[in-house]
């Protein structure tokens, strides 16, 4: 095989382990790092480190135009990367994946149920989605630029990563706050629904994109959905911490995470399906499921 793939965010949760599982699967894999100590640790798995940042303009120009195969899971917001990177390969044919993620169709519900369910063609975001949502269509749009772009737009993620960041986001800073105040919490009733999608099988659906996929192609990904207070109930399962989950308001939630997280990463419903990955690439998730990994599986250490 021998195809070059360069990865922005190579030492983090996603970028991290797709690019382990590139290299495994037999390319010759280069990660972008900005310290000497991630470098280190790319090397240490066989990936070869390439120091610089996101910000940085000749040094990602010359990295992508180095590599067949670009995949970019640094920063879904970062315009100026994402631009730059399909400067580099303009009229080259070359294969360019973005991450986004599914919280642009969050609707800051603050703990409320919504039966609203979003497919890839149908897709409605609030205000402090859209320049995200306008950085996807960037990418999609840049099929008519002589480019194989493609976005992959996952939904909540748990597991154990690959590479050296091992951690997703949502499910261990729901597990650390609950263990600091003795009971799982949500905001307001915690019956907002996110569906998600086991790091493996978000992995895989990155590998059979890359082989597969159609220029312009946009992918969900998820395996299931489950309510904030669903999730906390198993939190306090594997951690017995009693039965009752704890309601926080939506302040409360803002100063311990942040406006961005609370309304949108915890206090929305985010219900995503992923029927195109699987109809078009013939994407099969069979990762363990998130409310069973929860109780049973890599977050009881």
């Amino acid at each position: 095989m021998n195809k070059k793939v360069f990865v922005t965010g190579a030492t983090g949760y996603i970028g991290g382990s797709v690019a382990l599982k590139l290299r495994q699967a037999g390319f010759q894999v280069t990660g972008l790092t900005r310290t000497d100590e991630g470098a280190a640790k790319l090397r240490e798995l066989g990936i070869s480190p390439y120091i610089g940042t996101l910000n940085d303009f000749e040094p990602l120009i010359q990295a992508a135009k180095e590599a067949d195969i670009v995949v970019n899971a640094a920063d879904s917001d970062n315009i100026f990367a994402v631009t730059t990177l399909l400067t580099a390969l303009e009229g080259s044919g070359k294969t360019f994946v973005h991450t986004s993620g599914s919280s642009i169709v969050g609707d800051k519900a603050a703990g409320e149920y919504a039966s609203k369910v979003y497919h890839e063609e149908i897709i409605e975001p609030l205000p402090e989605k859209l320049a995200r949502v306008m950085i996807d269509r960037t990418v999609l749009a840049a099929a008519n630029r002589g480019i194989r772009s493609m976005v992959i737009c996952p939904s909540l993620i748990y597991g154990t990563g690959y590479g050296i960041h091992k951690d997703s986001i949502q499910v261990p800073w729901l597990i650390e706050l609950a263990l600091k105040r003795g009971a799982a919490c949500h905001i307001g009733k915690g019956e907002n629904v996110w569906s998600n999608v086991h790091i493996d099988d978000l992995v895989e659906l990155y590998l059979l994109a890359i082989e597969r996929a159609p220029a312009g192609s946009f992918f969900f990904a998820e395996h299931g959905e489950a309510s904030m207070k669903e999730i906390g109930e198993a939190i306090n399962r594997a951690f017995e911490l009693g039965p009752e989950t704890e309601m926080m308001s939506l302040d409360e939630a803002i100063k311990q995470w942040g406006p961005e997280a609370a309304h949108f990463a915890f206090g929305s419903n985010s219900r995503i399906r992923s029927t195109k990955a699987r109809k078009m690439l013939g994407w099969n998730p069979k990762g363990t499921a998130l409310l069973e990994e929860i109780e049973n599986g890599c977050y009881k250490k």
